[in-house]
């Protein structure tokens, strides 16, 4: 059966561009073409599909509702192609490259990405570590590691733990007053009161805390940075148990009470819908779903 109609693969290419950059001279530089060239490429593409697909400005270019649709589909339509190619060739598996939040990183990825590699010597791993929600769709990832409810427009996410919380706190500074049931910890510091999780943990636990305020700390962030403060004694830190069992083990932190909420969201592996037949991305999301799986196993 022959295929339907499709435009200049040349045309696709440099509109793409030219959508991703708002700028035909952006575009051209990328692909390193004259401006001239670009524009002449562009209005084959609308001549062929009837009708306009960026509405020119001074400063650049907008889309169409039109040229949105079209090129949405094309840059997914690209990167397959761009996939198969690379994999024909042998070299989509050279380097994979991830962007990872912080306490998953360090917490659970750090002490297990080696046994990755060896398994797949042929794929080496690169990891940018940040809190920032990096754009999959630019090509500079391959996948993310991102903590939230999984839904991410063009997006395939896939559920590695659930984010499971409760305060923990420094042997010490829990011995420093009574801590017999959960209001007590009111009469604690409390790192980053402001947090959502503190409330749910309250609500849950049948504490009104609607009046704390005076032993309020700073927010820190990231879990990791909040777990250092509560192990120098700083205060009391809402964290997730599951990933800083050493430092139970090793009496660095301590959780008063068995009570641990989930406010639904999680810890996701997520990749470009039109990345999913890429084999490198497929290798890794196996592993890391096999390795969240043993893990929640054992700390079930």
């Amino acid at each position: 059966m022959a295929r339907p109609d499709i435009p200049p693969l040349s045309a696709m290419r440099v509109a793409e561009a030219a959508a991703r950059h708002r700028n035909f001279t952006a575009a051209a530089d990328e692909l390193g073409m004259t401006q001239a060239a670009v524009s002449y490429q562009i209005k084959i593409l609308e001549e062929r599909v009837g009708t306009a697909l960026f509405e020119r400005h001074a400063r650049g270019v907008s889309l169409t509702s039109v040229g949105h649709v079209l090129t949405s589909r094309a840059s997914e339509a690209l990167d397959i192609l761009a996939d198969a190619y690379a994999d024909a060739r042998g070299t989509s598996d050279a380097t994979l490259v991830m962007s990872i939040i912080p306490t998953f990183a360090t917490n659970f990825l750090a002490e297990r990405i080696g046994t990755f590699q060896l398994s797949e010597p042929d794929i080496a791993v690169r990891i940018e570590i940040g809190e920032a929600l990096v754009d999959l769709s630019a090509g500079d990832f391959d996948l993310a590691i991102r903590g939230g409810l999984g839904k991410w427009e063009g997006m395939k996410a896939h559920l590695l733990l659930p984010t499971l919380f409760s305060p923990m706190l420094s042997p010490a500074l829990a011995k420093s007053g009574e801590l017999s049931k959960p209001a007590d910890l009111l009469n604690l510091p409390i790192l980053s009161e402001d947090d959502p999780w503190w409330r749910q943990w309250f609500d849950e636990a049948g504490v009104d805390h609607s009046c704390h305020s005076e032993n309020t700390r700073q927010p820190f962030g990231s879990q990791i940075i909040e777990a250092s403060a509560a192990i120098a004694g700083q205060g009391v830190a809402m964290l997730s148990p599951a990933f800083f069992q050493k430092q139970v083990q090793r009496r660095e932190l301590v959780q008063p009470f068995e009570l641990t909420c989930h406010d639904g969201s999680g810890y996701w592996v997520v990749y470009p819908e039109s990345r999913r037949n890429s084999g490198k991305i497929r290798k890794f999301v196996r592993w890391i779903l096999n390795e969240t799986e043993m893990f929640q196993s054992n700390t079930s």
